[in-house]
């Protein structure tokens, strides 16, 4: 089988204009730009408000291992075996970070027959929507340090005479805004700012700041989450960057920035319109992580997408107790719109290395005994996929198990897997899914499953609501999402917490930032443990966002570059094309 990006040239595309006109866009609707992408104004939004809302689908997965679950492959390929059932769709699924395409992940536009193309240009920049996200980020960033030299340098008294404007008495050591790049670089997660040579002020005053991802920017989580440009613009003037002296926060409206900040958004609210390799509309939009923040899809880009259809499909980030929890108890409650199925992905290697028999590390080599039949391991990494299965279930929405076939795997253990699912006593469905090999062919017998429990009638319902405490909240999503046994905070966050409360923000969210690597906060921890502690070390308030996210055990909002990062496998060939990226 050829490589994905010689599948991916090898491809004649539609034009971008053809896709849009298909999908039911108009010429006003979508500007293109080059022959194989758009950007979709949110002016369809008002023309389509009429039409009937399609059936929205859910891609999750089992717990993440080095391996793959091919969780975006069975997206793009659920949604082309949708079309080959004669059912319109379009998938929507969240834009790349260059972090991951050159740390450890490489490229996210699916793989073989069930990829978005061109997946160079989905891999690398696309619109430029996450760089208008991090120079949105960094100016609200500038703005404060600004503001700091220049009350400092004058004194209170004269910055505001001079300036007419009211000194904001930021305190230094509590600035919460760090800056954001969208590259992995741990060399940054603790800097200091305003460094002067000696006897010299002019750099700034100096302080301790720091790097975030450009995915974990609270603008992202913003962009996803926003309803319209209007919604965009009030959120990002709910953002609190810092605190004075007193204690009270200082948001960017106090900081007269977020006008700023939405200008040099503007364009990034607007959907990006691709196409898989059937030709399959494919909507890209914001890229939050949901190891650190909400991990979905935007809800302007779900929004069109439904009305535009029978069926929207969507990914949420890693596993079912990640960007599916996020996607019920933060998106859904945002957007009003539940999942009218979910899609979990299961391997049959995945499940053998979540047995706890295999010691895997990503970048090292797989053992060959986990691509040989191995029962014991299957039956013991089947209790994962089981956790995930009653996890969909206890949101009240019907589930679909997408067996992802890899070629490795035996007649045998796939019929063994597909038997022990059927026997379970939950409402679920199964389906072995083909899309990388086969494309939307591959995929058909998974999108009549899809398709039928679309049909079954839903009761969802998130695990909390608005008017809970935030303690409340936490202890919700770690003891009956996760399955925890208790919640410890740790001093500051309890601190932190009294004084979020103190302020008003008892009525967030909570989005819980821990490893996508087991269901407790503990990497090294497989299958489906029970009982465990969620350490919370820190809180932090979105306010925009409209949640607080708690750290948890030792997870990172800046990512570091692996050993053998993915980059060094990417060059240009003689002619120009990009080489190595996956």
């Amino acid at each position: 089988m050829l490589p994905d990006v010689e599948i991916c040239r090898n491809t004649t595309l539609a034009p971008i204009s053809t896709i849009a006109k298909q999908a039911g866009l108009i010429d006003s609707e979508f500007k293109t730009q080059g022959s194989y992408k758009a950007k979709v104004s949110l002016d369809c939004v008002k023309r389509l408000a009429s039409n009937r809302t399609g059936k929205l689908v859910l891609v999750t997965a089992i717990t993440p291992t080095p391996l793959g679950e091919g969780k975006t492959v069975t997206t793009i390929g659920l949604a082309q075996g949708l079309a080959k059932l004669n059912h319109s769709v379009t998938a929507c699924i969240r834009q790349p970070s260059m972090g991951p395409v050159f740390g450890v992940k490489g490229g996210a536009a699916g793989g073989g027959y069930s990829q978005v193309a061109p997946m160079e240009e989905l891999n690398l920049h696309l619109t430029g929507d996450i760089h208008a996200v991090t120079a949105a980020h960094n100016l609200a960033a500038a703005a404060i340090d600004a503001r700091i030299y220049h009350e400092q340098r004058l004194g209170y008294d004269d910055f505001e005479a001079r300036s007419g404007l009211k000194a904001l008495k930021i305190d230094p050591s509590r600035v919460v805004w760090k800056r954001v790049m969208d590259h992995n670089d741990r060399a940054l997660r603790m800097v200091t700012v305003g460094k002067n040579e000696p006897g010299k002020t002019i750099n700034g005053y100096e302080r301790e700041g720091g790097f975030d991802i450009s995915a974990a920017s609270e603008l992202m989580a913003i962009l996803a989450l926003a309803s319209g440009l209007r919604d965009l613009r009030q959120r990002i003037g709910r953002i609190v960057l810092a605190y004075s002296h007193t204690g009270e926060p200082i948001t960017t409206e106090d900081l007269q920035v977020a006008g700023a900040m939405a200008v040099s958004m503007k364009e990034a609210i607007e959907p990006t319109l691709m196409q898989t390799l059937e030709g399959v509309p494919t909507l890209i939009h914001a890229g939050p992580f949901a190891n650190i923040a909400h991990g979905n899809s935007s809800i302007i880009a779900d929004n069109i997408a439904l009305k535009l259809g029978d069926y929207t499909v969507t990914e949420g980030g890693f596993s079912s107790d990640m960007g599916f929890e996020k996607a019920c108890n933060i998106k859904a409650q945002a957007s009003g719109k539940a999942p009218d199925c979910a899609v979990i992905v299961a391997t049959l290697r995945g499940l053998k290395a979540n047995s706890g028999h295999y010691n895997l590390q990503p970048g090292q080599p797989m053992p060959d005994a986990l691509f040989a039949d191995d029962n014991e391991a299957l039956v013991a990494g089947f209790e994962n996929l089981k956790w995930h299965i009653n996890n969909v279930n206890q949101y009240g929405v019907p589930a679909v198990v997408a067996i992802n076939r890899f070629p490795q795997d035996s007649d045998a253990e796939l019929a063994t897997l597909k038997a022990m699912i059927e026997a379970l006593p939950y409402k679920v469905r199964v389906a072995i899914s083909e899309g990388f090999a086969q494309g939307g062919e591959g995929t058909r017998e998974l999108a009549e499953q899809v398709v039928a429990q679309c049909e079954t009638d839903a009761s969802f319902s998130p695990l909390y609501r608005a008017h809970q405490s935030l303690e409340e909240k936490l202890m919700v999503v770690a003891e009956v999402g996760y399955g925890a046994g208790s919640v410890t905070l740790s001093e500051t966050a309890k601190q932190q917490l009294q004084q979020l409360k103190a302020q008003g923000y008892d009525g967030l969210a909570v989005c819980l930032a821990k490893t996508p690597l087991s269901i407790s906060t503990d990497g090294a921890i497989k299958g489906a443990p029970k009982g465990f502690d969620v350490p919370i070390r820190e809180l932090k308030l979105c306010a925009g966002a409209g949640f607080v996210y708690a750290l948890c055990g030792n997870v990172m909002t800046m990512p570091g570059l692996p050993e053998k990062p993915a980059f060094m496998h990417l060059d240009l060939d003689d002619e120009g094309n990009i080489v190595g990226l996956s």
